[in-house]
C-alpha cells in the first residue's frame, strides 16, 4: 500500500494553522505517571504545545501505552490491548476535521464508553485500483448528526470537528486517524489499539497514517 501514497502530496486532516510537534505517550514516558484523567492529559498536551510553540501534538503509531489501563474496554483474557494503530493529532475541541482523500461514508457510529472513540466516521476510498478506508475517531456529536451512508466528500472537505472529553471517550481532545485495508465486517468502528502479540497482523492491515500525512519528524 505504501506505493499508492508515494506520489501524493501531504494531506491535512485538521483545519488548523501552526507547527506540528511530536509527542511521546509511550510506556517509556515517566512524565505521564498519574495523569489518567482527561483534564490532566489535556493540561499535559497544552504544556507540550506551549513548550514547542506548536498548534498540534502528533504521533503514536505502533506506540505501546499505559493510558488504556484505565478502561476495561482494552482488557482481554489472553493479553491486554496496549499498542496504538493510528496517529493521534492533539488539538483543541472544535477544531475542524477534514477528509484526507476523496471518498464516501462507509459507516459511522457513536462508540460510547470510557476509552472508546465516541462519534466516529469511516470513509471508503478507491485509489489506483485499490480500496481502503480511513477512520476518524473522537469527533463531536454534531459531526454525525446529519450524516448519511454514501455521502460523498472531496479531499479537504470538512467532515466534522473534534469532540470534548464528555463525548469522545473521556480523552483530551484529539483526532484518532487510521488507515484500514480490510474492515473485517466492522461497521462504524474498528480496533484502534491491539495486543502486542497480534501487532504484525494489524501493522499489515493498518499501515502508518503518516504515509498520507507526511508530517516531518524533525
Amino acid at each position: 500500500m505504501k506505493s499508492i501514497f508515494e506520489s501524493l502530496a501531504p494531506v491535512s486532516v485538521l483545519e488548523i494553522d501552526g507547527r506540528y510537534a511530536p509527542i511521546d505517550l509511550s510506556v517509556q514516558n515517566n512524565e505521564l505517571s498519574g495523569k489518567e484523567s482527561a483534564a490532566e492529559m489535556e493540561a499535559y498536551v497544552k504544556f507540550h504545545l506551549l513548550k514547542h510553540h506548536a498548534a498540534v501534538a502528533w504521533g503514536g503509531y505502533g506506540e505501546k501505552r499505559n493510558l488504556y489501563k484505565r478502561s476495561e474496554l482494552f482488557e482481554d483474557e489472553a493479553q491486554s490491548r496496549d499498542t496504538h494503530l493510528g496517529i493521534d493529532l492533539w488539538a483543541p475541541a472544535g477544531t475542524p476535521v477534514l477528509a484526507a482523500l476523496d471518498g464516501t461514508v462507509h459507516s459511522f457510529d457513536y462508540n460510547a464508553g470510557l476509552g472508546n472513540y465516541g462519534p466516529t466516521i469511516i470513509l471508503e476510498h478507491q485509489l489506483k485500483g485499490e480500496m481502503f478506508y480511513t477512520l476518524y475517531g473522537h469527533l463531536s456529536v454534531e459531526s454525525i448528526a446529519d450524516l448519511e451512508i454514501g455521502d460523498e466528500f472531496q479531499a479537504g472537505d470538512c467532515l466534522g470537528e473534534l469532540g470534548g472529553a464528555s463525548v469522545n471517550g473521556n480523552y483530551a481532545p484529539h483526532l484518532h486517524f487510521q488507515i484500514i485495508r480490510d474492515l473485517e465486517d466492522h461497521f462504524g468502528d474498528y480496533p484502534g489499539v491491539c495486543a502486542s502479540a497480534v501487532w504484525p497482523h494489524y501493522q499489515e492491515n493498518c499501515p502508518n497514517p503518516n504515509l498520507l500525512l507526511k508530517i516531518e519528524t524533525s
